[in-house]
């Protein structure tokens, strides 16, 4: 039998820990303590790839995004379709509903706003024309997000690899309609729809053409943070995201609350392809959600799903992705060079949540009498 004498408790030489909530500016902290840490090995990779100057290139960066009043607006255009979806796919995932569809679901909003400019030019009076196209793009959005929650909600399916599957559903449903939409013939792409008559194009302000879009996201960011923040749906929410069973318990209908905010959820997504459509793109291909879907994850998760922070950090990914393109040209160097870099800020980003969410501590190593 062993006596208290003889039993030696081991501490391990590295614990990790959870954190309670870091003060909001210590976390931030923490994130510019990574970015400048990733600048300074990107700049040492840069040397090593290419031998260029890394405070020129990281010039020509800043240039990319703010060095014409273009490329000012082009970024701001990027930033508000990004933080758009990313608003969408926040109440899901805060509900801990994995939506992986916001790419399929903004697609079917997209298809939906084509359909309407292409079909109904010609029959439906200009000034009605896109108010139908943002219905029909909303209901488009919202049903395809709406069968996975349902099934969700009756049979308990898994959410990921269905909402992931309707993704490629929606890319097969535009590529068989764009065979009878081809414009010109046999070119494979529709082209751009309405080019002499603008019919269904989002009116410019100001001179510019993208402005509409950064106002229609910017009132639906302040809408989102006072929905999830302050309203009762808001609440029900994040009690179905920490747990089912305690919200089944204080009388929440989970089932309600699952197939109502992915509803929510699809119906931005769908807002999100008007916007392409309407305000941006004025055509469709396959690509036109630009896998904006899966990076409104990262979005989402980094901002720990608040929407006024979302705004930060998507100007943060839209920043280095147009920084990036603009290295590329400048320095006429291959693309993937820039993608390297963007690769190695984001993941010093990401790995810096590591930090703020945990804490390390290190113990000495106990000796044995």
């Amino acid at each position: 039998m062993t006596t208290n004498n003889n039993i030696h408790i081991h501490e391990p030489i590295i614990q990790v820990s959870k954190r309670d909530d870091m003060i909001w500016y210590k976390s931030w902290i923490v994130r510019a303590i990574a970015i400048i840490l990733a600048m300074i090995v990107c700049g040492i990779v840069t040397v090593l790839l290419t031998g260029l100057d890394p405070i020129s290139v990281y010039v020509s960066m800043f240039e990319g995004n703010f060095g014409t009043e273009r490329r000012l607006w082009a970024m701001l255009k990027e930033l508000a379709l990004l933080l758009c979806v990313s608003l969408a796919v926040t109440p899901a995932f805060k509900m801990k509903f994995w939506n992986i569809g916001a790419e399929g679901q903004t697609l079917a909003g997209a298809l939906a706003c084509s359909a309407c400019m292409i079909l109904l030019s010609n029959i439906v009076p200009s000034y009605l024309l896109i108010p139908i196209m943002l219905v029909a793009s909303v209901a488009a959005g919202l049903i395809w997000a709406i069968v996975p929650a349902y099934f969700k909600a009756k049979f308990n399916t898994n959410e990921t690899l269905f909402t992931l599957m309707m993704n490629y559903i929606a890319m097969q449903l535009v590529s068989f309609c764009i065979v009878f939409w081809e414009n010109p013939k046999n070119s494979n792409t529709v082209g751009v729809i309405n080019p002499d008559s603008m019919l269904g194009w989002l009116p410019s302000i100001g001179g510019q053409k993208y402005a509409m879009c950064v106002i229609v996201v910017a009132l639906l960011t302040v809408i989102m943070y006072i929905y999830l923040r302050y309203s009762k749906q808001g609440y029900e929410i994040s009690v179905v995201g920490e747990s089912q069973n305690t919200a089944r318990y204080v009388g929440i209908n989970v089932k309600k609350v699952i197939i109502r905010t992915m509803a929510i959820s699809g119906a931005l997504c769908g807002l999100a392809g008007f916007l392409i459509v309407s305000g941006v793109d004025h055509s469709i291909t396959t690509a036109s959600a630009g896998g904006m879907g899966f990076t409104a994850i990262m979005v989402s998760w980094l901002a720990k799903f608040n929407p006024v922070v979302m705004v930060l950090t998507s100007f943060l990914i839209v920043f280095l992705e147009c920084g990036a393109g603009q290295i590329a040209t400048a320095f006429d160097l291959n693309q993937s060079v820039a993608d390297i870099l963007t690769g190695i800020i984001l993941f010093a980003i990401i790995g810096s949540e590591f930090f703020i969410n945990y804490k390390i501590k290190f113990h000495k190593k106990n000796k044995e009498a």
